[in-house]
């Protein structure tokens, strides 16, 4: 997986995708197209600490972490719903 996307296409890539599942964005204190471009940048530049070959295995084995992450915080963000509530 070579690097020849830029922070930019990535992270409109990234928006397009987001359609889908959005995010409430009106309670944070950060720009949604600032927040994919920061994030975009520390993707490209952790893969380009890798050799190409083991590009894809760093991208997916982050990839997996991260949706495990959102999984957690999501469980724990209803879970506090549900004693609050």
């Amino acid at each position: 997986m070579s690097f020849e996307l830029s922070a930019k296409e990535l992270a409109r890539a990234a928006m397009l995708v987001e359609m889908g599942d959005p995010i409430d964005w009106g309670m944070l204190s950060i720009r949604e197209e600032d927040a994919y471009l920061m994030m975009a940048n520390q993707v490209i530049e952790i893969l380009q600490k890798f050799p190409q070959e083991d590009q894809f295995v760093v991208a997916v084995a982050s990839l997996t972490k991260m949706l495990v992450e959102s999984f957690v915080l999501n469980t724990q963000l209803l879970q506090m719903a549900a004693h609050n509530g």
